[in-house]
């Protein structure tokens, strides 16, 4: 087959990136290696030239285009269909996927089967985000539902939450896990584990319940003053274009009187390096307050990790409080703090509950299966 993902968030080396486009990359190299071609177009979000280049087997198309306010959605489009065209006439496409905007826009071609992967749309997060729904949007998002073939939902949590809001069109669908690559996400029992040190991976948003995390910090020096939180991820920014991690720095951590060194902002790593960190990690946290799946709390567990997860969306589907991890509520401060401080008091049982997690996420989260499954419900569309 040959597979078509329309993305602007493939990885670029040394640059910052986020869950859709590692878990595209992952996917993507693992078709590859299993004989299928792909394919990856989106608007180059990197430099402003046009670039094509091939990652492993895999090609991506970056493409540039010139930014003209009003008409640059019209661009993006033409841009992307223009190349899905010429790559079909060279190369046929069995199946085009994208996130839930995705089709919008996009000119339908007949043979090829249209797939939209859930990883969490528009009317998804406004909901937890408390926002209204941007028309513009949700009636992209509508639409491009209309021209999906079939769905693909990454939990069960996304699939029935978004289903509130959009109709997939008594189309196929299947939910099949985001997943874990067991070969980077293993246990390094030569790496040394820093103690008392907690971890956060993932863009410092508000969404990903840092502010929450960091307020929770408190609670746990006053036990073990020694504590250090290491927050790895990418910037968010507000839309008058203020960091997120500048309005914690400068209005959040300063009320809350720690030391200087408790809260270190460590930016974006490569999966390879996060692996290192979450080997020298004595507890990883990731209190979202909203997720579809969440990747990084699995391969924190594939390492052998005792993970304090979010209670809410899809958190009790990959985690069983105090068995595989533990879960907390992201919008109580003293749930987060408790968490934390549960698996710093009972280091044996936070030992146990961590292989147990490795086995969960070895049985469920295993590339090589849910490749095959992605690969069987692709073949069923024809």
């Amino acid at each position: 087959m040959h597979i078509c993902f329309i993305t602007h968030e493939y990885p670029k080396a040394n640059y910052p990136h986020g869950g859709i486009g590692t878990f595209i990359q992952t996917f993507a190299k693992a078709l590859v290696k299993r004989a299928h071609k792909v394919s990856v177009i989106g608007v180059n979000q990197y430099t402003n030239e046009e670039e094509m280049g091939n990652d492993e087997g895999v090609d991506v198309y970056r493409l540039r285009i010139k930014k003209i306010k009003g008409i640059t959605w019209y661009l993006n489009y033409s841009a992307i269909n223009k190349k899905i065209k010429a790559l079909h006439q060279t190369n046929p496409i069995d199946i085009i996927e994208t996130p839930e905007l995705g089709l919008a826009f996009i000119k339908k071609i007949p043979k090829i089967k249209y797939v939209i992967r859930l990883h969490g749309g528009h009317h998804f997060f406004a909901e937890s985000e408390k926002r209204e729904i941007n028309w513009w949007k949700g009636f992209q998002e509508k639409r491009s539902f209309r021209k999906a073939d079939a769905f693909i939902a990454v939990s069960k949590f996304v699939k029935s939450h978004t289903q509130k809001y959009l109709s997939y069109h008594n189309k196929p669908i299947s939910i099949i896990s985001n997943s874990i690559d067991l070969e980077v996400f293993k246990p390094k029992p030569d790496v040394k584990v820093k103690p008392k040190s907690v971890l956060f991976a993932g863009t410092i948003c508000e969404k990903k319940g840092v502010a929450q995390l960091i307020k929770a910090m408190p609670k746990v020096l006053e036990a073990f003053p020694e504590v250090k939180l290491y927050l790895y991820g990418r910037d968010w920014y507000f839309k008058d274009g203020k960091s997120y991690i500048a309005y914690l720095e400068n209005e959040v951590i300063p009320e809350l009187e720690l030391k200087d060194d408790s809260i270190n902002f460590m930016g974006s790593l490569s999966l390879t390096e996060l692996a290192l960190k979450y080997a020298e990690a004595e507890v990883c946290v990731f209190p979202s307050l909203m997720e579809t799946q969440g990747l990084v709390a699995p391969e924190a567990m594939a390492m052998e990790k005792t993970v304090v997860f979010t209670s809410l969306g899809p958190g009790p589907e990959a985690i069983i409080d105090k068995e595989t991890g533990l879960l907390c509520n992201p919008y109580d401060i003293d749930s987060i703090s408790n968490s934390i401080l549960w698996v710093l008091n009972n280091p044996n049982e936070s030992s146990l509950i961590a292989k147990r997690a490795k086995k969960y996420v070895e049985d469920n989260y295993n590339l090589n299966t849910l490749v095959q499954k992605n690969i069987d419900f692709y073949k069923s569309l024809g």
